[in-house]
């Protein structure tokens, strides 16, 4: 089932603590988009049938990457394409966008997913694996 538009913007906005949709809008976009450059066949349509449209359609055209980025560089990623963002702030917003993307995407396609990404992603998803704690 595709989450309505307001309805993960409300999640992500909630989670991150933005105060307002358009800081939870800015967050997402730049997440997803480095998500989508990391996924790749069908776990990257199947993700995107899950989101809404505009978030979709972000995922299936991703920004480029040149090899997969460690957990730690996706941070460093997202903290320099949002303006303002440090590190911190980075990996806030980073849970808040992923964590709900992975609700509504459902624990087996995430499962799916974490498994297109070099390890240590689990953690950003708010989906820790029982057993690999640092």
């Amino acid at each position: 089932m595709t989450l309505r538009w307001e309805a993960f913007l409300d999640q992500v906005r909630e989670r991150g603590e933005y105060d307002t949709p358009e800081e939870a809008e800015r967050a997402a976009r730049v997440v997803l988009a480095l998500l989508g450059a990391h996924l790749v066949g069908q776990v990257r349509a199947d993700l995107a049938a899950r989101l809404p449209e505009t978030f979709a359609l972000i995922l299936l055209n991703p920004l480029q990457a040149a090899e997969p980025l460690t957990p730690e560089r996706f941070v460093r990623a997202t903290a320099a394409w949002i303006e303002g963002a440090t590190e911190t702030t980075a990996l806030w917003d980073i849970g808040a966008v992923l964590s709900t993307t992975a609700d509504a995407a459902g624990e087996d396609l995430v499962q799916h997913v974490l498994l297109q990404l070099p390890p240590g992603y689990d953690v950003l998803f708010g989906r820790p694996r029982p057993g690999l704690r640092p």
